[in-house]
């Protein structure tokens, strides 16, 4: 086994220990995921991964399959769960999002359709921001930061380094990073 792949194999790990708290949190009504951030999470992160799989990023992309399955076990929790009070900006992403998926359909074109697709999750995570602004408290936070580190190795597990494999993992170390800021400094505001 070379460090790529027990790199790799890090970052899957990850991706499963750092969601057990979250569907925990879920199923304790502790943590309130946004049925559209995760609808659109599942779309994004699939395609994201044949992409990946497309740009030759061989164990650096098994953490993304793990993200597909964990989105799609969330979504479908947040169908019970979930945020209940959808507003229109909400519906605005959902709406930007799809499109933004037709539009990589009719791409044909292999960097425009990771941008797109990048665009397409960041866009669906909006609603959970804006939710997240509000009740800070609504979020577990630890899976988050877990979910930045991931997708840290999983950069590092990367075999090949092109916008396909790069792109992905890339913006949501910023993105998470960002969010978990946000989250800290909202949760010493709101009590």
């Amino acid at each position: 086994m070379n460090y790529k792949m027990v790199v790799g194999l890090v970052a899957i790990l990850l991706a499963f220990v750092g969601y057990i708290p979250y569907i925990r949190d879920i199923l304790r009504s502790k943590t309130i995921p946004h049925v559209f951030t995760w609808f659109i999470w599942t779309l994004a992160a699939a395609i994201s991964c044949g992409l990946q799989f497309f740009g030759g990023a061989g164990f650096g992309a098994w953490s993304t399959v793990a993200v597909v399955t964990i989105c799609f076990t969330i979504f479908i929790l947040s169908l019970r769960y979930g945020r209940k009070g959808i507003t229109y900006s909400d519906v605005a992403c959902l709406i930007l999002a799809l499109i933004s998926l037709g539009l990589w359909l009719l791409a044909n074109q292999p960097i425009w359709s990771v941008v797109l697709i990048v665009a397409t999750d960041v866009i669906g995570f909006i609603p959970a921001v804006r939710k997240s602004w509000h009740q800070p408290y609504s979020e577990t936070l630890g899976t988050y930061q877990i979910s930045t580190l991931r997708y840290g190795l999983s950069i590092i597990a990367l075999e090949h380094y092109n916008i396909f494999t790069l792109l992905y993992p890339s913006v949501w170390v910023i993105v998470f990073a960002a969010f978990c800021v946000m989250l800290k400094m909202r949760r010493k505001v709101v009590v």
